[in-house]
């Protein structure tokens, strides 16, 4: 299965990229729902969060989490707060069957956020 995130990650389109490791990519939100929205992306395709299998994915999701961190420390948000949202399914408002995290701030979050 081949993504639009895919696509990114095999550099056939531009994305405004943030971060990349071996494993990990983050790039800016080309439809940002906050003044901060990145989204951080496994470089291995994973459909949704379902799709998940605990032993073999934790390293990378730890690697998701501090990609994050790094993210938010560099754009000087880190001390005020961001949010971190996994959407799962149609219900869920997955748009890309590729998982991915974003990463949103720069503004205050409301709750609940549905």
């Amino acid at each position: 299965m081949s993504t639009i995130f895919s696509k990114i990650i095999n550099k056939e389109i531009p994305a405004d990229i943030v971060y990349e490791s071996d494993t990990v990519l983050a790039f800016n939100d080309i439809r940002p729902q906050a003044p901060v929205h990145v989204l951080i992306i496994p470089k291995i395709e994973i459909p949704k969060v379902t799709d998940i299998k605990g032993s073999e994915h934790a390293a990378l999701l730890g690697e998701m989490i501090d990609a994050a961190n790094k993210i938010a420390r560099d754009l000087s948000i880190a001390d005020d707060g961001f949010r971190l949202v996994f959407n799962c399914g149609d219900n869920g408002g997955q748009e890309v069957y590729h998982l991915h995290l974003h990463l949103l701030a720069g503004r205050k979050m409301n709750w609940p956020p549905g």
